[in-house]
């Protein structure tokens, strides 16, 4: 790679930057990456990650956008929004993200992606949507599998972080990364950017240009945004648990199902 540097990230709000609130809007790992890499290289940063995202409105609205800026590095970070929701399907989400990650590895870029942590730790839930919420993401984690297997490239282990549970790197909401947690991300990725060759000193991990935040504004966001959002996913996914126990068949007396809840 020359002095000068395209960088795509396709994802969803974790990429948007939600969690590190900035003056104008939310900053976030991928951006804190770019702007370390500027200091080095001519950089051309391309974010295209919307709050919500699933793996379908990636391919269906960020990667053209994605592919047409020509990455050089492109970061591919979605499936937690998949996971959350009663229309989980294992092979629509293979070939969603096999589809970009072909794209964009098309393109002559060096894909980073991640493995995903177990997110039902981070919160207080019903036994059988922690069931749900830990199988569908093995499932996911073992698409990501494939993926690097064919494409290669970077990828970041979260569920391998060992501090990855202490609550100064999330947000109030235990789901995004605080900006301590974005800083964390970033830097994780720029060490690996060093390691596969390119000349730069990765984000540090000390905060600086930030919005501190305070219980108050914690608490506030919490009962306007965390709970109402947790409701929504409870009843979005209680009817569909209901109904694959509805389907399954009648097991004779005394017989243990190991199905557990996809």
């Amino acid at each position: 790679m020359g002095t000068y540097l395209r960088y795509a990230a396709l994802g969803d709000s974790a990429t948007v930057g939600l969690g590190d609130p900035v003056t104008e809007g939310w900053r976030g790992w991928a951006r804190l990456l770019a702007e370390a890499l500027g200091q080095t290289y001519d950089i051309s940063f391309c974010n295209s990650a919307v709050i919500g995202a699933t793996s379908t409105v990636v391919v269906e609205q960020q990667l053209a956008d994605a592919v047409a800026h020509r990455p050089d590095v492109a970061s591919l970070i979605v499936g937690v929004n998949d996971v959350m929701r009663s229309g989980w399907d294992t092979e629509r989400l293979r070939n969603d993200l096999m589809t970009c990650a072909d794209a964009l590895a098309g393109q002559g870029a060096l894909l980073m992606t991640a493995r995903f942590h177990d997110h039902s730790v981070m919160w207080p839930m019903p036994g059988w949507m922690k069931r749900s919420i830990q199988r569908r993401t093995a499932d996911l984690n073992a698409i990501w599998d494939e993926v690097h297997a064919t494409y290669g490239g970077l990828r970041l282990d979260l569920g391998a972080v060992p501090d990855l549970h202490e609550r100064r790197f999330w947000a109030a909401d235990r789901l995004h990364p605080s900006e301590l947690g974005h800083r964390r991300m970033a830097r994780a990725f720029g060490e690996q950017l060093v390691t596969y060759g390119l000349t730069f000193e990765p984000p540090s991990l000390e905060p600086a240009g930030g919005l501190p935040t305070t219980w108050r504004q914690d608490l506030a966001w919490m009962a306007g945004e965390g709970v109402p959002w947790m409701g929504r996913r409870a009843r979005d996914l209680g009817p569909w648990v209901v109904r694959r126990a509805w389907a399954r068949p009648v097991r004779p007396s005394g017989e243990q199902s190991r199905e557990s809840v996809a």
